[in-house]
């Protein structure tokens, strides 16, 4: 999602429930709760917010990255800009399954708006900062200071956050177990290299995305050739089965249609059995639009109307999380 779509989004959604979680200091703590925080890194402040779960227990805990869209900032993403957002809803699955997660943000864009530099190379809409070096050095910096179990740290990402999480399992794969990408797909034109490791991959894709197709080809809507282009859902699938060394024939199931009137479905096809425990799995959300599925934050009207429908028989943190906590790198 880039700036203009992202200022369109920031109109059209419903306003949350008010109330701070935020701690009321302004240095790094350790106490449970959520807090912005900044790093230096070349020169360059890079903002983050972390949120800590309550009683967190002596063991080591998972770290989960949550991404953001293009124009979209971290108060945005946690609710603290009064946005209905599924993203905030991370917190409590911290609070319930006991991991730290972090939303990290983005460099300015041509439109002035958080983006991440996310592999396109036929995009000239995003930052051209070194992202996957700005993750990597808050992966150093949390783990030394908190208690992070270093073979549980995940990556999931919506829209241009979801091609940034790819491209962390591209680059980082010592690092990161696993990552979730949500409207989102590979890049067919790329800067960086195919991935070459296995790493475990979910996709969550709308049929009816008009921002990032389905089927592959050019972004945005109307599309727009500064915004770059992907490969299809399908083919993306293929790139990680190939390079996981999966099953062929995935296990599918279909989900309840909870919300009849969404217009939307969910199938996920799992393929299991890759190389050290890897799995890819698609959630394919037949009629679905450019969102995050969710049953607890739903967007308004004026929202489905610019990024067509969101789907309200899952909750995709859960669906994510569910993915990433049977995921472990050696």
């Amino acid at each position: 999602m880039t700036a203009p779509l992202a200022i369109l989004l920031l109109v059209a959604i419903a306003p949350a429930t008010t109330g701070c979680r935020s701690l009321c200091e302004t240095e790094k703590t350790r106490r449970a709760g959520l807090a912005t925080e900044s790093i230096s890194l070349n020169g360059v402040t890079r903002r983050y917010a972390i949120y800590i779960p309550e009683k967190p227990g002596a063991a080591s805990l998972p770290l989960v990255f949550e991404l953001h869209g293009g124009g979209i900032s971290i108060e945005d993403m946690t609710g603290e800009s009064g946005h209905k957002t599924p993203y905030k809803l991370w917190m409590d699955l911290a609070d319930s399954e006991k991991f730290i997660v972090v939303y990290p943000e983005g460099l300015n864009g041509v439109y002035a708006k958080p983006t991440w530099n996310d592999c396109r190379a036929n995009a000239s809409v995003n930052s051209t900062a070194d992202d996957v070096g700005f993750i990597s050095a808050l992966i150093d910096l949390l783990s030394a200071t908190y208690n992070i179990e270093p073979g549980s740290i995940y990556a999931s990402g919506t829209s241009n956050g979801g091609l940034m999480a790819l491209r962390l399992a591209v680059e980082l794969p010592d690092r990161i177990a696993a990552v979730a990408a949500v409207a989102a797909a590979m890049p067919d034109h790329s800067e960086c290299r195919p991935p070459a490791l296995p790493v475990s991959v979910l996709f969550l894709n709308g049929t009816d995305d008009n921002h990032l197709p389905y089927d592959g080809g050019i972004l945005s809507s109307p599309p727009n050739p500064d915004h770059g282009s992907v490969y299809s859902t399908a083919a993306s699938v293929n790139i990680w089965k190939a390079t996981n060394h999966t099953d062929q024939t995935p296990v599918s199931y279909s989900f309840p249609d909870l919300d009849s009137n969404d217009g939307s479905q969910v199938t996920r096809y799992t393929y299991a059995n890759g190389m050290k425990g890897t799995e890819v799995v698609l959630y394919e959300v037949i009629g679905g639009g450019h969102s995050a599925p969710s049953i607890r934050e739903r967007y308004s009207a004026l929202f489905e109307r610019y990024f067509n429908r969101q789907n309200h028989d899952i909750e995709m943190t859960t669906e994510v999380w569910n993915f990433f906590r049977t995921k472990t790198r050696e």
